[in-house]
């Protein structure tokens, strides 16, 4: 599968209407601008769907470069009708991986300055379809992209807990089948996290804990096992993740996929020529 190509034949249909009827074969240059500062992601992406279209490319940046408002980021140069076609799936690229860039690098900086050894993960709150993209943007940004998919890892949550019936039950079997993935468990007491710990989990999500209670679970984790990797999740945004940074070693945010706001970019047509006739 390849997504641009879908992803193109989606937008277009059976072609540009308007341009089909506006243009004949002119060939010029454009340009795509950020109007916004932010972390700049999708860029690869632009410049496969132009150069798909036939269109020349000239990146006047690369994709984890913070970039300003009124700056150039990509030059194009070929068929504007074909420049035209890729505009908005082009645009659509950048403006939601640079959002997505852009919040987790603020994010992660502003934690950092309370724990700097903390990492930003997402989460599978994703896009269907576009899922490989906001992960893309979330690595660009500094962040970890978390589970892929659900054969990543083990990650045994609180449904699967109210069918298994314990943690130390649950943790054992994930044990007896596999030894080559992660064993996360998610609790959302301190008791819940010290049993975890003591069945062998490799990574503990506390979920939904104020920060007080993250600390006290936190610590009392630390204490059983320092290798043990604790994770905070559960509703955080970039305003209360900090809250939380001294005593995690993960923060997830399913926020940095499903709420980062876009960074807006435009294209602009630079110069218009009649094609070069043979």
């Amino acid at each position: 599968m390849n997504e641009i190509t879908d992803y193109l034949k989606e937008d277009v249909g059976f072609g540009d209407i308007t341009s089909d009827i506006l243009l004949n074969d002119e060939v010029g240059n454009a340009k795509i601008i950020a109007n916004e500062d932010g972390v700049l992601a999708g860029l690869e992406e632009a410049i496969e769907i132009f150069e798909r279209l036939g269109v020349n490319t000239f990146p006047m940046a690369r994709d984890g470069d913070r970039v300003t408002k009124g700056e150039d980021v990509l030059v194009l140069e070929g068929s504007l009708k074909k420049i035209l076609l890729g505009e908005r799936l082009a645009l659509n690229f950048l403006m939601k991986m640079s959002g997505i860039a852009t919040a987790t690098n603020d994010i992660l900086k502003e934690c950092r300055k309370f724990n700097p050894h903390i990492k930003i993960a997402a989460t599978r709150k994703t896009t269907p379809g576009f899922r490989k993209y906001e992960k893309k943007a979330v690595i660009i940004g500094g962040g970890d992209p978390h589970r892929y998919r659900l054969d990543d890892a083990i990650l045994i949550k609180d449904n699967h807990l109210r069918i298994v019936g314990s943690i130390t039950e649950a943790v054992s079997k994930a044990k007896s089948v596999s030894f080559t993935k992660k064993i996360e468990v998610e609790v959302e007491t301190i008791e819940q996290a010290v049993e975890a710990a003591k069945a062998g989990a490799d990574i503990i999500m506390l979920d939904n804990m104020p920060p007080e209670q993250v600390e006290v679970a936190f610590l009392a984790v630390k204490r059983l096992n320092d290798r043990i990797l604790v994770e905070v999740s559960g509703g955080l945004t970039p305003a209360t993740a900090p809250k939380y940074a001294r005593h995690a070693d993960i923060l997830s945010l399913g926020w940095i996929t499903h709420s980062a706001k876009a960074i807006h970019f435009s294209l602009e047509i630079t110069s218009v020529r009649a094609p070069e006739t043979p």
